[in-house]
């Protein structure tokens, strides 16, 4: 049987040395995952959707953010099928919301705009925590926040309130070591 995958010229993985050292456990296979879905699409830049996806998967903290179980289904049903072509296509497309210039892929290669946007959020929001790296729950509360991005578009597709998510998630000082404040 043949496969259905297509097969995708060996490229290098793109990678943001400053930001991989600044992560969690947790959230570092969130990275690599994110990197592996953007190079098995043929995309040319890991997005706020890859991210978003390779969360959901790898982040049980993630998980619980959302509001019960079908809330979750949806939105990992729209991830889905954009990964094997089908619902939104982005597939080979740039994100850019506009909210930033596309030159800033240049400080971030294989990184859309957004997606570097976000790694960087999510930094912050540690450091606002008294954290030296960042968590799940950090980039997941990151990717809420840009209304413009592909994750919230799936988001708000799937049903989900990106404000009441942010507001499930918690502030970053409002944050115990063991996760968001419920």
């Amino acid at each position: 049987m043949q496969s259905r995958t297509p097969r995708i010229p060996h490229q290098p993985a793109p990678t943001r040395p400053e930001t991989d050292a600044r992560l969690t456990v947790e959230l570092a296979p969130v990275v690599t995952g994110a990197r592996r879905r953007a190079l098995r699409d043929g995309d040319r830049q890991i997005d706020t959707a890859h991210l978003l996806h390779s969360l959901l998967e790898a982040d049980s903290a993630v998980r619980e953010a959302f509001d019960g179980g079908p809330q979750l289904a949806r939105v990992l049903g729209y991830l889905v099928q954009r990964s094997i072509g089908y619902g939104l296509r982005w597939q080979g497309a740039v994100e850019d919301s506009g909210a930033v210039p596309v030159v800033t892929d240049v400080a971030a290669p294989g990184w859309s705009p957004q997606a570097a946007l976000a790694m960087d959020a999510a930094l912050e929001r540690a450091a606002a925590r008294g954290e030296a790296r960042a968590s799940g729950l950090d980039l997941l509360a990151a990717l809420a926040a840009d209304r413009e991005c592909r994750a919230v578009e799936v988001l708000v597709r799937a049903g989900v309130s990106p404000d009441e998510l942010a507001r499930r998630i918690g502030r970053p000082d409002a944050e115990t070591a063991g996760g968001a404040a419920r």
